[in-house]
């Protein structure tokens, strides 16, 4: 069982014709929104999650195990608003039963960039913060929001890891079963694929009353994976996924609490962490020459690049990379990578149906359209000022060579 867990510092509605010369963490980002949204999300899913995962581990004593993804993002917002947070994941860390995966550290999209040095940046940065956080060194990548390629694959296995996590979507896998390991094509790498059936049953459909198989319960979820044939059943979520997608309400937490219990009790299923799952002889080799992602029906990159407004604020953001690295300046370098968070783009989805739903939900705009003109704002004014200081430094430099 794998675990993602992120919160995005959401953007301040920002017009270009306001004044604007403030520090700009605090002009751009919602400070109250991004504080008041994290304390309701740790007080509904992540602190009694945490509680019930403490005690389940403690209790099975590695016969219980989990795995977890937790942004620099998020761990970054819980230093500065919620500190026992941090605390609480930490005394799981102390259980031994918990590993740690390694993503970018600021959710971004940045393993797609043709140039790779701010990919391998974030990792480091990320790999970094898990081991002064948690005492753990990160075996295992997961890229932002499950995005895989076989170029992914081969970025994973430069910096060092063994196996990487991906979704198990049919025109992938074509006739094989997500309940095996793979080899990437043309790399040592290994890929657990989601069983993103299995794993939707508890993320999207625990508690829809028009589902054939509600109410789901512990002793049938637990059931099903008995029947399962292969040699892993990946399952991978949200965390948000145990009290705020699914409320306390609707039985998630017993749920919860239950499933191992269940799940120990049939002799084929036993729990293993990702790092443990790749050492498995792999089935078959893998070839995925375009990205995929868990994202929306078409799970690939569109949930972020499907549109002409994303495009506009993906590419501009790529550009700043130049003259942001040339300023070399912390506060510069910290507001370009927090816009890189992969929502901003993810807000500004036009899809319709059940997915443009989706990315409502998440979303703290009225609608795309007014997403865009505020990040698309954020973009050019930022370039406006990295622009101004390039000029002082440039003239500071000058000024310095005469004299």
């Amino acid at each position: 069982m794998y675990f993602q867990v992120h919160q995005p510092l959401r953007l301040r509605k920002f017009s270009i014709f306001d004044e604007h010369s403030g520090p700009m963490m605090r002009e751009y980002f919602d400070e109250e929104l991004n504080r008041k949204i994290l304390h309701r999300v740790a007080t509904k899913c992540y602190y009694p999650a945490n509680n019930i995962m403490l005690e389940l581990l403690n209790r099975y004593d590695g016969r219980f195990k989990v795995a977890y993804s937790i942004s620099g993002s998020l761990l970054e917002q819980a230093k500065l608003y919620e500190p026992h947070l941090i605390e609480s994941f930490q005394k799981l860390a102390d259980t031994g039963h918990v590993e740690f995966l390694c993503e970018t550290y600021y959710h971004s999209l940045s393993s797609l960039w043709p140039k790779k040095d701010e990919f391998y940046e974030q990792v480091r940065m990320q790999k970094k913060l898990i081991e002064e956080l948690f005492s753990y060194t990160p075996k295992t990548f997961r890229n932002t929001e499950l995005l895989f390629s076989t170029d992914i694959a081969k970025l994973s296995e430069n910096c060092g890891f063994k196996g990487i996590l991906a979704e198990g979507i049919e025109h992938v896998l074509g006739w094989r079963s997500p309940n095996f390991v793979y080899k990437a094509r043309g790399s040592d790498t290994r890929i657990l694929f989601r069983n993103y059936r299995l794993s939707d049953d508890v993320a999207y459909r625990f508690s829809a009353k028009w589902w054939g198989e509600y109410p789901l319960t512990a002793d049938k979820y637990a059931l099903w994976l008995s029947k399962v044939k292969g040699q892993t059943i990946n399952l991978f979520m949200d965390y948000e996924t145990f009290g705020e997608h699914h409320w306390a309400d609707t039985g998630i937490f017993d749920f919860l609490k239950h499933f191992p219990e269940y799940a120990l009790r049939h002799p084929d299923l036993s729990f293993s962490h990702p790092h443990e799952t790749v050492k498995l002889k792999p089935a078959d080799e893998i070839d995925v020459l375009w990205a995929i992602s868990w994202a929306d029906i078409e799970r690939d990159s569109s949930a972020w690049l499907g549109n002409k407004m994303q495009h506009m604020c993906f590419e501009l953001l790529q550009k700043l990379e130049g003259p942001v690295r040339e300023l070399d300046d912390p506060e510069y370098y910290g507001v370009w990578r927090y816009l890189q968070n992969s929502d901003h783009l993810y807000y500004l989805c036009t899809k319709s149906l059940a997915d443009g739903d989706v990315h409502k939900y998440f979303s703290p705009y009225g609608d795309p359209f007014d997403g865009f003109v505020t990040f698309i704002n954020i973009l050019h004014d930022f370039k406006d000022r990295i622009d101004r200081k390039l000029k002082e430094k440039q003239a500071k430099e000058k000024k310095n060579k005469r004299k």
